[in-house]
């Protein structure tokens, strides 16, 4: 009946579970969440309670409940198998899990029967009749599913571990998680210029607490890399080779330090290694491409006349590992971009055209991701297709993030010269006026600005825009 079906909607909603935790699938890319999940279950030997709960939440949104249901099962096993002794306090998860996919499969009593599992078992820990308790390893599995959605998730994620750690301050785990989240965090921010808190100090106290995780000891060495420090970084990628010679996870962001330390050739000779145990990773790919891309712009810097043959070969490389990062992973857009950005070193003009229309059409983009497309788009168009119009379209539309960061920068820069250049060839009209307006504007250049939109304003007396600016204008004067 539609009574009982609201009263268990309700009750649904008081469960602390992944349907309750608002995570987006428009947000990410769900085949490639995926494949990240199953590759953890494949190389990471620790318990996997919380792989398959993400997986199971993954299948459903990929609409096949029956397949998220073999998950939670396999959860649970591994919950009987990890922690047989707290099998009520580990289990709230998955079954809060339980009972949304079975309410969505239209199976309400057995939603139900689950409902009821977690209220007793909330009873038994708390003596409190209620769906929900607040436990440190119920945040930390909040957090650890807030860090797979991407960008947009990593402040709460952070603030999900912080909760955690309230609890138990040198719970190894929740100290890795709180790591990545301020790590991924300060590189998500550090795109945008804002300044957030350093990764250095949780990076090493999570290194401290957990000897065996080699992927924490990558990230505290780009950290120190990062930081100008590293030499001491470099101890760090060479112990976790010792400890594992063979793991895609650690051997990746190895040979990132490697590459981004100029030793590209090493980082090749690690990235291939790890592609003999992962053949399928896009990041693997995107990663091998960016390394012949540095020995591509480095050969080009290095002499006046490169050998043609080793130009041509670098950049079949690279368009080879950039395509087959973005075949296998259609919404990996800034594999997309480097893609078109190589298809225009080989003048191949229209695969160019065809890959940056692709990135800008991903629907998963951040504001400022697509700002670094419409660049990279409007320079291609400028300079390669000899397209003034479309360049200058494509740069404004990146001057719409106003955030502060270098791309902003370079957009703003390019867009005036080029503004500039056309006016003074006498091809200027009102739109290019009172564009090069705005960005005197954003500059801070009030009389620039002024003059610039007086001539909009001249061009088309009737749009009300360039009154209202040249009046906010003469009004800050």
């Amino acid at each position: 009946s539609t009574i009982s079906k609201n009263f268990l909607k309700n009750s649904l909603l008081q469960l602390e579970c992944y349907f309750t935790w608002t995570l987006l699938k428009e947000d990410i890319d769900l085949d490639d969440l995926e494949e990240s999940i199953g590759d953890q279950i494949e190389f990471f030997v620790k318990s996997n309670i919380i792989n398959y709960n993400q997986l199971s939440y993954v299948c459903h949104l990929k609409c096949s409940n029956e397949e998220a249901l073999k998950n939670l099962q396999k959860a649970e096993e591994e919950i009987k198998k990890h922690h047989p002794n707290e099998i009520d306090r580990r289990s709230l998860v998955t079954w809060g899990n339980y009972a949304w996919i079975y309410y969505y499969m239209g199976r309400y009593e057995e939603a139900q029967a689950y409902v009821n599992k977690v209220e007793n078992s909330c009873k038994k820990l708390s003596n409190t009749a209620q769906l929900k308790i607040q436990l440190p390893e119920i945040h930390a599995e909040q957090g650890w599913a807030l860090l797979k959605f991407g960008g947009k998730y990593y402040e709460r994620a952070k603030k999900c571990f912080e909760n955690a750690l309230r609890e138990e301050p040198d719970n190894p785990a929740f100290n890795t998680g709180y790591a990545i989240a301020v790590y991924r965090l300060e590189g998500f921010s550090s795109r945008r210029c804002e300044e957030v808190s350093s990764s250095l100090k949780p990076l090493k106290r999570a290194v401290k607490l957990n000897e065996t995780d080699t992927y924490l000891l990558a990230l505290l060495a780009l950290k120190l890399q990062d930081l100008n420090q590293a030499d001491e970084g470099e101890k760090y990628i060479e112990e976790g080779m010792q400890k594992t010679p063979d793991l895609p996870y650690f051997l990746r962001y190895a040979a990132k330090f490697y590459r981004r330390k100029g030793e590209v050739d090493k980082a090749i000779m690690i990235l291939q290694k790890a592609m003999a145990v992962s053949p399928k990773s896009t990041f693997l790919h995107h990663q091998l491409g960016l390394c012949y891309r540095s020995k591509l712009f480095k050969l080009k810097k290095s002499t006046r006349y490169p050998p043609q043959d080793q130009l041509e070969e670098l950049i079949t490389t690279c368009i080879f590992h950039f395509k087959a990062a973005t075949e296998q992973k259609p919404k990996f857009f800034s594999a997309l971009t480097d893609l078109a950005r190589m298809y225009a070193e080989a003048k191949m003009y229209q695969e160019a055209e065809e890959a940056f229309l692709k990135a800008l059409q991903v629907n998963i983009l951040t504001s400022s991701d697509k700002q670094e497309i419409c660049y990279y788009y409007g320079n291609f168009l400028q300079k390669q297709k000899k397209s003034e119009s479309e360049a200058i379209k494509y740069y404004t539309e990146g001057l719409k993030n106003e955030d502060n960061s270098y791309v902003r920068n370079n957009i703003e820069t390019s867009l005036k010269k080029l503004l500039e250049k056309r006016i003074q060839e006498g091809f200027g009209d009102e739109t290019d006026f009172s564009t090069l307006g705005h960005i005197h504007r954003l500059r801070g250049e009030k009389l620039e600005a002024i003059e610039c939109y007086e001539k909009a304003n001249k061009c088309n007396p009737s749009n009300d825009e360039y009154l209202s600016a040249l009046y906010e204008l003469r009004l800050s004067l």
